[in-house]
């Protein structure tokens, strides 16, 4: 299973990714603005998402929205 970002280059456990438009996140109350650098992602077992953590919050992102660094 290949995970890639929005420009198709493939993810791995423990990329930084950086994030690529401004999201609004469900039920944690916060909005990750453009440019969010996230550290050590971990992939799932769905090749369109990943799971980090933000701010001690663990959420499950889309691939489609993240840039690798």
């Amino acid at each position: 299973m290949i995970v890639t970002d929005f420009n198709g280059v493939a993810l791995q456990e423990g990329d930084n990714v950086k994030i690529s438009k401004a999201l609004k996140v469900k039920g944690a109350g916060i909005t990750l603005k453009r440019g969010t650098v996230i550290k050590n992602i971990r992939l799932t077992n769905d090749p369109a998402e990943i799971d980090c953590k933000i701010k001690k919050t663990a959420i499950i992102l889309r691939a489609e929205f993240v840039q690798k660094t």
